[in-house]
């Protein structure tokens, strides 16, 4: 009988050592993987009478660029909600075709430029930073 009963602990001993050991390999940290970043920047201007130039361009990781065309924030006769909406459209279309492409959207940092004394002129910047796991 006492022969019986250390067996029987012996094994529930060396079962739970066995399971103790699978776990910790199960879980083990992977390697972490190689990420690349790539960046959208917007240059919104906010210069009167929409004499200044807004662009959208992208970077990508190889360092190759593209631009788009954006659209003032003013017009001749003020600020142009219209403009901005068609801004908003390009803007979140760019962001969804590169979600869809497998980037990863990692955040935003944005800010502004006002070079004149009565700030009438000057820049709206926005940078969307985009990131994917190589395998």
């Amino acid at each position: 009988m006492k022969t019986n009963l250390l067996t029987s602990v012996f094994a529930l001993i060396t079962l739970v050592g066995v399971f103790m050991v699978i776990s910790a390999f199960r879980h083990a940290p992977q390697p972490p993987s190689k990420v690349v970043y790539m960046q959208v920047c917007t240059v919104e201007s906010i210069i009167p009478a929409g004499i200044g130039r807004s662009k959208m361009i992208t970077v990508m990781p190889d360092g190759t660029k593209s631009e788009e065309d954006l659209q003032n924030f003013y017009s001749m006769v003020g600020i142009n909600f219209g403009n901005i909406t068609n801004n908003n459209i390009s803007i979140t279309r760019k962001i969804n075709d590169l979600v869809a492409q497998g980037w990863e959207f990692d955040k935003v940092m944005t800010g502004t430029q006002s070079p004149s004394e009565n700030n009438s002129q000057g820049i709206f910047i926005s940078r969307y930073f985009f990131k994917k796991s190589l395998e």
